[in-house]
């Protein structure tokens, strides 16, 4: 151990116990006294490895762990993923239509109920004001979108007053505003409370000002150590950090999609119409008085901020809320409610999000969560046919996770976990395709690939796309139509 006392946590030459956890060399790593950081590196490049051995959540076979504080590690040490959102009640006893039926949903608790016992906290009221949490008090936590359920996690957080704070892509699924207040936030608390940071990121354009310093992985190994301004100017690092050796000039080709997929283009006439859509939920109006109508063959983005209502409006194009029955609503040139089920609509559309993310939670060979995708089940797992099997297959490979098919799900990271998501959500070739933040937790390279794969498929005759996204730099090309909803109080 190094004879100075000021540092936070110092690892000292730890090899993990289990080889699957063990990093190419000895892990040998500094936290300093008044320092934030952001470790940054592609998919599965071994920063949840590092984040646990920081919190000791990893047996170590050699080296040791050193805090400069005192106090257990798992009292002063927190993280937040976005897996953490499973450990919600809610989430673990419900299933995904649920958080659409109301009569279904009325013993899940509030936001409130989940804060009991920190209300007594000085910096309760303060923190919630800043996260404009006051609002949503009274909300059901299976109310809340992706990018609010986030804030959440973050704010109960916070209230237990963590010496170290780490972070897992803490800004996607969050609007320009959160994302801002966010880092305002967690400034204001390094500078006050003296609260360090480390923030586990794949793309170096989220490395907020307040990051001091980046410590760089890639396969298990650390890259490099520096400031965050020398990271940032180091353009050779960060293009080696984010390509494959020996793979660039495959991920620069047009990907090639699976032939066998390919049916005859819909000759449809009006992929969905609304009219005058109206829902609320308790005195809460989500949706008010909205008209969106979208044709054969275009491409639209949906944008708005977080909690507004995109994930409810996506919700009754792809048959999973029952108001759909209370308003006037149009899919595929026939009225909803004169005798089609839903899953005669479910086999024309393709639909990857956060929501659906956090209902996968079954430990399934990656292979079959794709297959999924031709029943259209969460949870359920019906046997492919040998050519569904074979289309899987094929477009695990074009999305280049095909390694992983045997793979339990709920090993793979958060963003290999996106990419066969994405894989399920074009099996089975669908007439129109819903991505709501599809490249959530992609690295720059994956995002680039998937961005490619999604063009390609747009460009075959009566395909529609909507895609929601809080990042507009990320849109596709061919979106060349914007739907924006406004968020009611």
């Amino acid at each position: 151990m190094q004879e100075d006392t000021d540092f936070t946590v110092h690892i000292n030459g730890v090899i993990a116990r289990l080889p699957e956890l063990r990093f190419k060399n000895p892990i040998c790593w500094t936290l300093r006294k008044g320092e934030q950081w952001a470790i940054i590196g592609p998919n599965g490049s071994g920063k949840t490895l590092l984040a646990d051995i920081v919190q000791c959540r990893t047996a170590i076979e050699q080296g040791d762990v050193v805090f400069g504080f005192e106090g257990k590690a798992s009292d002063l040490v927190k993280s937040i993923a976005f897996k953490d959102i499973y450990s919600l009640a809610d989430y673990r006893n419900s299933y995904y239509q649920q958080r659409w039926h109301a009569t279904e949903s009325e013993d899940m608790p509030t936001v409130k109920e989940l804060l009991a016992g920190d209300e007594d906290s000085p910096d309760y009221q303060e923190l919630l004001t800043r996260f404009g949490g006051k609002s949503s008090l009274t909300k059901k936590i299976i109310y809340l979108s992706s990018g609010e359920l986030r804030k959440f996690l973050i704010l109960r957080t916070l209230l237990k007053h963590p010496r170290i704070l780490i972070l897992d892509n803490p800004f996607i699924g969050l609007d320009s505003a959160s994302r801002k207040l966010l880092v305002d936030v967690l400034r204001s608390l390094t500078e006050l409370s003296g609260l360090q940071v480390i923030l586990l990121l794949c793309n170096p354009a989220d490395i907020p000002d307040m990051i001091t310093n980046v410590l760089s992985v890639k396969a298990c190994e650390i890259i490099d150590s520096s400031t965050r301004e020398r990271f940032l100017d180091n353009e050779y690092l960060i293009s080696e950090l984010f390509t494959s050796e020996g793979k660039n000039r495959v991920v620069q080709e047009e990907p090639v999609l699976p032939i066998d997929a390919e049916r005859q283009p819909s000759e449809h006439s009006v992929t969905f119409r609304m009219e005058h859509i109206h829902i609320e939920y308790g005195k809460r109006t989500i949706l008010k008085d909205l008209d969106w109508e979208v044709k054969n063959g275009e491409k639209w983005s949906l944008s708005g901020p977080n909690g507004s209502g995109k994930s409810t409006l996506l919700s009754l194009i792809y048959a999973d809320n029952p108001q759909a029955y209370a308003n006037t609503l149009y899919l595929f040139d026939r009225k909803r409610g004169t005798g089609e089920s839903i899953w005669e609509i479910k086999k024309r559309i393709g639909y990857v999000s956060p929501e659906m993310h956090l209902y996968y939670m079954e430990n399934v060979p990656a292979v079959d969560i794709v297959g999924s995708g031709f029943f259209d089940s969460i949870g359920l797992y019906r046997i492919c046919s040998a050519q569904q099997l074979f289309v899987a297959k094929e477009w695990m490979h074009v999305f280049g996770i095909e390694k992983l098919k045997g793979r339990p799900f709920l090993t793979l990271s958060s963003g290999e976990q996106r990419l066969v998501l994405l894989a399920r959500a074009f099996v089975k070739d669908p007439d129109l395709l819903i991505l709501d933040e599809p490249l959530h937790g992609l690295d720059i390279s994956n995002k680039k690939k998937v961005g490619r794969i999604i063009e390609r498929f747009c460009n075959r005759p009566g395909k529609t796309l909507i895609y929601v996204t809080h990042y507009p730099n990320e849109l596709p090309k061919c979106v060349d139509k914007h739907y924006e909803l406004v968020k009611h109080t």
